[in-house]
């Protein structure tokens, strides 16, 4: 894949969290897991963010956030991740997706991995995690969003 690749699904990723933070708005009251898994997403992609760009974590992995928090921060995310990747589509011809960069995760072990695979590891736990929260909502007796990527597509909201 290239940048490119990336900043589409990154678009579509902000517009699923989006949804799925409506959702739960017009559920009315969401229990404290549904926030938590969704406070998650989006702490996880600032950190890994935040690895990327070689930058010290400034916010815990699980945060306890309220549904307006987990909005600004979904704003944040989106446009600090399409600035991140247009960023990464200006750099010269060799390719900056296969550059590797070194983290200590959570336990404060040393890892190193490949940006292109970080990238796919942060839409892939997010769209987990979402996953979780719709099948909460439905357990609960409210409706989850409707967050396909096909569905996107056909409504013209990724290109």
């Amino acid at each position: 894949m290239e940048s490119k690749d990336f900043l589409r699904m990154f678009t579509y990723d902000s517009w699923a969290s989006r949804e799925c933070l409506a959702a739960m708005r017009r559920a009315g009251p969401v229990s404290e897991d549904m926030i938590g898994r969704m406070s998650h997403i989006l702490s996880a992609q600032k950190l890994w963010l935040e690895r990327i760009e070689k930058r010290p974590q400034t916010m815990a992995v699980w945060p306890a956030l309220t549904i307006e928090d987990c909005t600004t921060l979904a704003d944040e995310m989106s446009s600090a991740w399409r600035n991140y990747l247009m960023r990464l589509g200006e750099q010269p011809a060799s390719n900056p997706l296969d550059a590797e960069i070194e983290y200590r995760n959570t336990k404060g072990e040393l890892w190193s991995s490949r940006v292109e695979d970080v990238l796919t590891h942060v839409l892939f736990h997010s769209a987990y995690h979402r996953g979780q929260i719709a099948l909460q909502m439905r357990a609960a007796g409210a409706t989850p969003a409707t967050t396909d990527f096909i569905h996107a597509l056909r409504q013209g909201l990724v290109e």
